[in-house]
């Protein structure tokens, strides 16, 4: 097991299905413009390995799978079934929840028990303006159908200053009415973002937010696991909500997370570009594979942040967000 002068392994990876989307956030891509699938994009059977001998080498035990829009992709519906029979503790999908009503059955009968859905507001003409796609009814369907089926739902909002901080205590509402825990992303300083008066404008903080939840609710600070990215807090006898607050409350120390893009490659660092390929590794034996494979490890844990999140241009739906 590799560990670093911090203490710190891997044990979360992010598995990027594709990095295609049907939408075109504001905050991820800029000018509308749509994410396509990488040049020579893994297929299931070779992510799933990649993903076994992870498992094997580094003591991988958590396992999110995303994209782009990862329910777009056709490996989907090998890929989760196949991953769910491995030996993890906690298996996850994030997903913006537009394909959610036609892949629930497929979801329910994996056996997968939590689900994370990307929605920044309750406002369908808001919802298209944001996403630049897709249709909010339909997301919220597919969260019905999620939380009758027995799931956990957390839903991720990232609150701008120009676009949805009215609908903050709305989403918050909703959210503690389902027993759904709702968790604030502060924008990021990345991808097109980074080096942009846009960001600075748009940035909407913890105590910001926190602020504004607190003409409403009252809330205390809450225990989360050590290497959650998640600063949380619980409302009495209402639920509870989460800040991931990347600039106001940096997580790097304890940061456990390595991604894995479509076209194979570790990244260990969301604020590095550098990257550390293992498709040639799938050609080989697994005792050779696992030999150079803890190379390329100890490189992507070398590539950590210290203290906090600095940002890149890296465009985060290419690498696994």
């Amino acid at each position: 097991m590799i560990v670093d002068a911090q203490g710190r392994r891997f044990r979360n990876l992010r598995v990027s299905l594709t990095a295609a989307c049907n939408y075109a956030c504001t905050y991820c891509v800029p000018d509308g413009k749509r994410l396509q699938a990488a040049v020579a994009e893994l297929g299931a059977s070779e992510l799933l390995r990649a993903v076994r001998l992870l498992v094997e080498s580094a003591g991988i035990d958590k396992l999110r799978i995303t994209g782009g829009e990862p329910l777009l992709s056709p490996k989907f519906d090998e890929f989760l079934p196949a991953v769910m029979r491995l030996p993890l503790k906690d298996v996850s999908v994030t997903t913006n929840g537009q394909f959610l009503p036609k892949k629930a059955d497929l979801i329910v009968a994996s056996g997968l028990k939590r689900i994370n859905v990307s929605l920044d507001t309750l406002n369908a003409l808001r919802f298209r303006s944001i996403a630049k796609s897709g249709d909010l009814a339909t997301v919220l369907d597919g969260i019905d159908r999620m939380l009758r089926a027995g799931l956990n739902v957390k839903v991720n909002m990232v609150p701008m200053k120009s676009a949805n901080v009215d609908q903050i205590l709305p989403m918050l509402d909703y959210c503690l009415e389902r027993g759904i825990e709702l968790r604030f992303i502060e924008l990021m300083n990345m991808g097109h973002l980074k080096y942009s008066a846009a960001y600075q404008r748009d940035f909407f903080g913890m105590d910001d937010i926190l602020a504004l939840i607190g003409r409403r609710y009252e809330f205390a600070r809450t225990d989360a696991a050590y290497d959650s990215t998640s600063v949380r807090y619980e409302i009495p006898g209402e639920g509870t909500f989460g800040i991931i607050a990347n600039e106001s409350e940096p997580f790097c120390a304890s940061c456990t997370r390595l991604r894995l893009s479509s076209n194979g490659y570790l990244y260990g660092c969301l604020s590095s570009t550098k990257r550390h390929p293992i498709a040639d590794l799938l050609q080989l034996p697994d005792d050779q594979a696992k030999t150079l494979l803890q190379t390329r490890l100890m490189g992507a844990l070398g590539d950590k942040q210290t203290v906090q999140f600095k940002g890149e241009v890296t465009v985060m739906k290419f690498i696994g967000g």
